[in-house]
Formats: C-alpha cells, structure tokens, sequence
C-alpha cells in the first residue's frame, strides 16, 4: 500500500519530537484527524476554533519547553 501525504507528514512530525497535536475537527479535515487518532505515538487534541487551539498548543509548548509547532487551516 503505498504512504499518503498524511502519513509521511505525521512520520516526520514524529522525528522532530511532536507528540501532540491540536487542531479543530471540521468535515474536510476528518481523514488526517482519523490518521492522527489511529497512530499510537501521537496525542489528538481537539479544539472548539482556532484561535482557542492556538493558544492552547502555545501555553502547552510553553510549559514543556518544547516549542517546535506548526499551524494548519483548511
């Protein structure tokens, strides 16, 4: 089977020590929350908007010390 964007994408997240990932759950967004959801070494962290997400993925960077993000919208 061959590797979705998707995969490769979260495959490299994962080399850059993201574990976590916030985002806001929409229809158009369903197969990479699913793909998100069904690896077992990544946290799904869903948000009501993305302005809430955003502050919440920064202050949870913050308190870890660990800030390498990303932010995405479709």
């Amino acid at each position: 089977m061959p590797k979705t964007v998707i995969i490769h994408l979260l495959e490299r997240l994962k080399e850059i020590g993201i574990t976590d990932i916030f985002g806001v759950p929409d229809d158009y967004a369903f197969p990479v929350n699913d793909a998100i959801c069904n690896d077992p070494e990544l946290n799904w962290i869903g948000c009501c908007n993305e302005l809430n997400g955003s502050f919440a993925a920064d202050g949870y960077a913050g308190t870890r010390r660990h800030y390498p993000s990303a932010t995405s919208r479709t």
